[in-house]
């Protein structure tokens, strides 16, 4: 990793940012829609959900988390599609910098956004009633959880963001990812699932990554959900990652 890589990456970095910034609707999206969510989940409908571990904000929050991490590379694939589209992507490959700033650039504004967005998830979820008991090494280890997450799903976002042709195309893709907490442990326990949801339910990355973050968060153990979320992360993270850099390399030829 050179100087001149990382000084490239830091700027393209805070020009990101400066966007995301000056876009309502990426802040909104990104950022108030999980919180209404959360309010949502827990004022509106949480009365009726029994789930049988206490409080329900305590139940809920982890699947909101991975729902705020959704939504937010959703824009890291448009804002790489903008660039692509209007130009900008080019010009910066004209230019006097290290060639895969363009894309790393991109993929730390996801990091950073995200974590930004989980943190005001988290101290709305404390001041509604979320209470955890775990040791700041959980805490750390939730929090590795959900960038390892994050950064897998932002090379997966990277993927359409390089190679769709419309607007329409970049934004799809992220649907099933928002919709796949709602087929898992975030918000009931799957027991009450019937049979081949149930099996769904349980076998799909979202349930393990869930069960663990939950699981941290009280301070009990994590059993065999722990290697199965990092499993599922590490090796998307791998794959997509690969695929991204082989698009990305093809692009740029």
């Amino acid at each position: 990793m050179t100087a001149s890589f990382v000084h490239d990456t830091t700027a393209l970095l805070k020009r990101s940012l400066r966007h995301i910034l000056r876009s309502p609707d990426t802040i909104i999206t990104t950022a108030i829609t999980p919180i209404a969510m959360l309010l949502l989940f827990v004022y509106v409908l949480g009365g009726s959900i029994h789930t049988g571990h206490g409080k329900y904000v305590n139940y809920l929050l982890p699947g909101i988390l991975l729902i705020t991490v959704a939504s937010g590379i959703a824009y890291t694939a448009f804002r790489l599609f903008t660039d692509m589209s209007n130009g900008i992507f080019e010009r910066f490959q004209s230019m006097p910098i290290a060639r895969s700033a363009v894309l790393w650039g991109h993929v730390l504004t996801s990091v950073v956004a995200n974590l930004i967005s989980l943190a005001l998830v988290v101290l709305v979820g404390i001041a509604i009633g979320f209470r955890s008991s775990a040791s700041v090494f959980a805490w750390l280890g939730v929090t590795g959880i959900l960038v390892l997450f994050t950064l897998a799903l932002t090379w997966l976002a990277v993927i359409p963001g390089l190679t769709a042709k419309s607007v329409d195309g970049v934004s799809g893709f992220s649907y099933p990812l928002i919709f796949l907490p709602f087929v898992s442990s975030a918000f009931v326990p799957t027991s009450g699932m019937p049979g081949p949801v149930r099996w769904f339910a349980e076998n799909q990355p979202v349930t393990s990554i869930v069960n663990t973050i939950r699981n941290l968060y009280a301070e009990q153990p994590v059993g065999n959900d722990v290697w199965i979320a990092l499993a599922w992360c590490v090796g998307l993270l791998v794959v997509a990652y690969a695929l991204a850099m082989s698009t990305y390399r093809r692009k740029i030829a």
